[in-house]
């Protein structure tokens, strides 16, 4: 790499740096991974190679790593470990551990991820083999339960969990903040250990064997004619100065300290590198931002200027580890759960949205990643932390805390069906579920749960990246506050097979759905809902799969109709004609009979003669076809209501019902009407739908 050398910082910044505070033996007893006891820790990664149990001949393994998590900085009591075997099959898992009576730990398995069938077991026993005084070599696992057991020894081979590469360069005219003294501003905790706190110590203190590499300057003709960086100028640069840079996932981070975003001021710091294919490699921090600003009446602005750069770095980096901002955790898909931890005092949050604001934010701030951050980076699957690996929001990293301490509601997604299956060809529609559990009635927004502007909708494919569902259209509703009494939940659906990006759920395969929305001012979260999508039963399924899963036909069955797009009704009617008892058949006949029910407006446009003049207009109508209609919607609601009822959901099922016999009623066919509504209430009844859901 060409430039100039790596610029030391400025004399102020020297002056808040250059006394070395900390201990020299602490410190390297920390890199040891030893305790203030005298005693090693026995933290760390372990690995275990060509194990073969001779009571089960198929169970052997090239390789089996476990990362132990009991004892040094922030333990999180935690096993995790991941097997490869048959050189193709993986499995990641993960276990809570509890001290088994002074002899090592012991704990259940709470998450697997891969090929689950390699290891059946579900406990966890661990007995290391040595003294306290003595670095442990070897430690013995036992994996038990469901009927199966094995013994495992494992070997020492690291303190830390995985190996980083950080390499640092900056714009010409800029300096690197990558140290500071943690009593270089006087508003710190009281207990804060006063030492020169590097970057490299805070990931390591996380479980990371960090390596830095101090580099040169960016030149700032790289940023354009207006000196400011945007991401594509920062993405072609890492690519230029980066030494690393290759499209691969790998345990190395570029971060680029410059002056401004193209956005201005306002922003800090960013992980700008989600452009190409291997997101989360590139981080930048703004020197000449907001956080260049010390309070007016700041005694120390040197050090809190240090501070908040040095904070924005080790921050920014978080993201490339796949660490979303601590209040940002309901969005993408999670490793875990998700929740929001809006007060938390870690690195992802922002000092100026707790409470009390900055100031309070620092008096209470230990320079560590919280607790369920610390388990994702040590213990999820590699491939959700490793910087190019899983797309950024994809299986990021978060445990679930309760984000309040008395919520007033819970949020649920459902399918009303014993299994979440869903047939090749079946649209997906999901029922939700807002139940109000404060104790007493609360005043909600009549419309809340069809007013999709709100919401985020989140879809992923097993082995694919998460998806953000966008809907065909947004509606803007009038605020109509109701009461929802104590024990009681508001129903609506919500067709999530299409939008905007396309049919999201049409591939066979094993797919999770998470929603959440605000309530209030409640973040409600839904608990993530697993389905299945089975695979083709013909040939004819597969060839009419090419014409069905297109723009026109989501939107038609988005929209309950269309007399417009033509292509898209004979597709549909060619699924009706071919696949009548089919469950997406059902959803064919609704989308076709509706528009057929009343006269219908188009609006035609016609070209003309002169390009320059704008085409001529006139509304069409085509007539309604009552009897086609009826015909058409007696036998996708009426003739198999239950069947009806389980693939259109409850409420969807309801709702066409209560307008089919609202349409018999207006055509005088009272008795029509009424062997409706009773099939309705029947069928409900029968799927033990509560009374008073469908009364309402």
């Amino acid at each position: 790499m060409s430039g100039k050398e790596y610029q030391k910082p400025d004399s102020n910044e020297i002056d808040e740096l250059d006394e070395n505070e900390g201990d020299e033996l602490d410190e390297l007893n920390e890199i040891a991974g030893i305790s203030d006891s005298g005693r090693f820790s026995l933290s760390g990664l372990y690995v275990a190679s060509w194990f073969h149990n001779p009571s089960n001949p198929g169970r052997w393994s090239s390789k089996e790593t476990l990362r132990l998590d009991v004892d040094g900085r922030y333990p999180q009591m935690t096993a995790s470990g991941t097997i490869h075997q048959y050189f193709f099959k993986r499995l990641h898992w993960v276990a809570k551990l509890f001290p088994n009576r002074g002899l090592g730990w012991s704990g259940t398995i709470w998450y697997k991820n891969g090929s689950s069938w390699i290891l059946p077991e579900t406990r966890i026993t661990i007995l290391p083999n040595s003294f306290p005084w003595e670095r442990s070599q070897n430690i013995k696992v036992t994996f038990s339960g469901e009927g199966s057991s094995r013994i495992q020894t494992f070997t020492f081979k690291s303190p830390y969990f995985y190996p980083v590469e950080f390499e640092f360069d900056s714009v010409e005219g800029t300096n690197a903040t990558t140290q500071i003294k943690t009593h270089g501003h006087p508003n710190r905790p009281a207990t804060l250990p006063k030492e020169a706190l590097t970057i490299e110590t805070v990931y390591k203190r996380a479980g990371f064997d960090v390596s830095n590499t101090l580099r040169g300057s960016v030149s700032l003709d790289d940023a354009g004619t207006n000196g400011l960086w945007s991401d594509s100028e920062m993405h072609d640069a890492m690519q230029a100065y980066w030494s690393r840079f290759d499209n691969k996932s790998q345990w190395s981070l570029w971060v680029l300290f410059a002056a401004q975003h193209d956005r201005g001021y306002g922003l800090g710091g960013k992980m700008f590198d989600s452009i190409g294919p291997n997101h989360r490699q590139g981080t930048a921090i703004f020197n000449d931002s907001f956080i260049s600003q010390a309070p007016a009446r700041d005694h120390r602005p040197n050090a809190w200027t240090a501070r908040m750069r040095f904070w924005t770095a080790i921050h920014e980096m978080g993201h490339a580890f796949n660490l979303a901002h601590s209040w940002q955790k309901e969005l993408g898909t999670p490793w875990i759960t998700l929740a929001n931890e809006p007060e938390v005092r870690s690195f992802m949050n922002y000092p100026f949205r707790v409470a009390g604001g900055q100031a309070k934010f620092f008096a209470d701030f230990e320079y560590r990643f919280s607790d369920a951050e610390l388990l994702f980076m040590r213990h999820a699957p590699e491939r959700f932390v490793q910087m190019g690996n899983a797309d950024w929001f994809d299986n990021h990293g978060f445990e679930k805390p309760e984000p309040y301490a008395q919520p007033s509601f819970k949020l649920a997604l459902k399918t009303n069906r014993k299994d979440a299956v869903y047939q090749f060809l079946e649209p997906v529609v999901i029922e939700i579920k807002l139940t109000n559990i404060s104790g007493q009635p609360q005043m909600v927004d009549e419309n809340l749960l069809a007013a999709t502007d709100h919401m985020t909708v989140i879809l992923k494919k097993e082995g694919k990246p998460a998806r953000q569902w966008v809907p065909f259209s947004r509606e803007c509703w009038e605020p109509q506050n109701s009461v929802l009494n104590a024990g009681r939940s508001k129903y609506d659906s919500l067709f999530v097979g299409a939008g905007q990006n396309g049919w999201d759920l049409a591939e066979p395969g094993r797919y999770t759905l998470q929603m959440g929305f605000e309530v209030n001012g409640e973040y409600v979260v839904s608990l993530p809902m697993a389905l299945k999508i089975v695979a083709p039963q013909s040939h004819e399924e597969e060839r009419l799969a090419q014409d069905y899963f297109s723009d026109d036909v989501g939107r038609i069955l988005n929209f309950d109709g269309s007399q417009f797009l033509t292509s898209g009704n004979d597709t549909l009617r060619n699924l009706v004609d071919r696949f009548g008892d089919h469950p997406a058949a059902l959803h064919a006949g609704v989308a076709l009979g509706n528009p057929l029910a009343k006269n219908y407006k188009l609006l035609a446009l016609d070209a003309v003669a002169d390009a320059a003049q704008p085409p001529s207009k006139k509304i069409t109508l085509c007539k309604a076809k009552e009897e086609d209609a009826k015909s058409g919607l007696t036998k996708a609601l009426l003739e198999n209501p239950q069947a009806a009822a389980e693939t259109l959901g409850h409420v969807d099922f309801k709702y066409y019902v209560d307008l089919f016999s609202e349409w018999l009623l207006q055509q005088g066919d009272d008795e029509g009407a009424a062997k409706g509504q009773k099939a309705m209430t029947d069928t409900l009844s029968d799927r033990q739908v509560p009374k008073w859901v469908f009364e309402e």
